[in-house]
């Protein structure tokens, strides 16, 4: 894609309506005057797919990006035979993102947070001259690392040291990467706090998490790809949340596909899951509140630290702003649900079995609740279903080459000293 020109867009506010241009690394709209996100609005109202070997940049009319970056790979969507006969399904497509050379999945790192990265580090312009920085639960971060390791991007990353074993690759990182975590006993909030600190210094750039339009629209490329694979928008779309991000993604790019005008006219269901104790959205849902219910901090570092899918364990989502979780569960009449790690577990089990590779839990919790909802009659057996595998082949792909773990330059308390940490972490730059 050596002639690749930047993807033309606008911005517009979900709260107002207020349409403007993007000045280069828009997050927020200033002139809100109630929290919500920004939606990117492109100029190409249909789409037009360029070559597989393109990756995840086949997309690139409906990403905001001003270059492509190498090493990149697409979902990968295919119609269900083992688990939709299990479940009775006869139109059960999945979209795998991680490895399954088998059906053409490659993702080095086993996650559809590439998808984000790809998107994110692409918008980000090349002669930028900041450190992104990045805070994760553990996936994002290997994402966003070998993006910028192989694409030589400076880059920050703040991940809990419980989640440290998140952080393994083929290969030996680039030195523009670094990281540092919060002890032991600290959750993703905590290194969410931990990220702020050092963005007091403008020598460091937010990525800026669900508010980033790059961010969302990479992961609404599975969405793109199962409604290519599949001639339709799906009428049910199942996955697993931490923040929430990747269903409200879904839900945006199914308001493109819409008025594209190809591929139908309606709105999938969102059917998401999250991984039981820890349960912030699926309660405030269930009590059909916009406002995520009273949850005391440290019960929710226990209930983040007892899960099996801790990449779900996000204690300040995107729920209630405009344009947030809550609001895509509403406009398609969706749904969510719980899974415990047992449940999980097993779903994983049945996964492997029936389709021939092994899954990441958050997308076992997925499987799951999908298994929940053909046992309640939610989904009739020839409906057009999306199982959005967010995660899996780590296994297999471990089992096929030696692995490197990138270690943490700084360790912080859970509660340091804002000016300390920006000091210590400037001298890594």
């Amino acid at each position: 894609m050596e002639d690749f020109k930047a993807t033309g867009y606008t911005l517009r506010t979900v709260a107002t309506g207020r349409s403007f241009e993007d000045t280069g690394w828009v997050i927020d709209d200033e002139m809100s005057p109630k929290p919500s996100l920004v939606r990117a609005e492109y100029q190409k109202k249909q789409i037009d797919l360029k070559p597989e070997n393109c990756g995840i940049y086949r997309f690139s009319d409906w990403l905001p990006i001003k270059r492509t970056l190498k090493g990149s790979c697409a979902p990968v969507t295919y119609k269900s035979e083992g688990l939709a006969r299990h479940l009775g399904l006869e139109n059960l497509y999945i979209t795998f993102n991680g490895y399954f050379p088998e059906i053409g999945a490659r993702m080095n790192t086993c996650s559809f947070k590439e998808t984000e990265a790809y998107s994110v580090c692409a918008r980000l312009a090349a002669d930028c001259g900041k450190v992104l920085v990045v805070a994760s639960a553990g996936n994002t971060a290997r994402a966003f690392a070998k993006v910028c390791s192989d694409n030589k991007i400076p880059l920050l990353l703040s991940v809990p040291a419980d989640n440290l074993d998140a952080l393994w690759f083929e290969a030996p990182l680039d030195p523009c990467v670094k990281l540092i975590a919060i002890q032991k006993g600290g959750d993703y909030f905590d290194a969410i706090n931990l990220s702020n600190m050092v963005l007091a210094s403008d020598k460091f750039l937010a990525e800026g998490g669900a508010k980033n339009i790059a961010r969302r629209d990479g992961m609404g490329t599975t969405v793109l790809s199962a409604t290519a694979f599949i001639g339709r928008i799906p009428d049910f779309y199942f996955q697993a949340v931490g923040s929430g991000t990747g269903a409200i993604a879904a839900w945006e790019t199914n308001l493109r596909l819409i008025a594209d005008g190809r591929f139908g006219s309606h709105k999938m269901k969102l059917m998401v899951s999250q991984n039981a104790p820890f349960l912030p959205m699926y309660h405030a849902w269930k009590a059909g509140s916009r406002n995520l219910l009273p949850y005391d901090d440290n019960q929710a570092r226990l209930d983040a630290e007892s899960i099996n899918a801790k990449v779900l364990s996000n204690r300040k989502p995107p729920y209630g702003l405009a344009g947030g979780l809550f609001d895509a569960l509403q406009d398609t009449g969706g749904d969510m649900f719980q899974v415990t790690n047992t449940e999980a577990e097993e779903a994983q089990k049945l996964f492997l079995e029936t389709e021939g590779i092994d899954i990441y839990s958050a997308s076992g919790v997925a499987t799951h609740s999908l298994i929940q909802a053909v046992k309640g009659r939610l989904v009739e057996k020839d409906q057009v279903v999306m199982l959005n595998i967010t995660g899996g082949g780590e296994k297999r792909f471990k089992q096929e080459r030696e692995i490197w773990s990138l270690k943490p330059a700084l360790v912080f308390p859970i509660d340091p000293d804002p000016k300390a940490v920006l000091e210590d972490v400037m001298q890594l730059f």
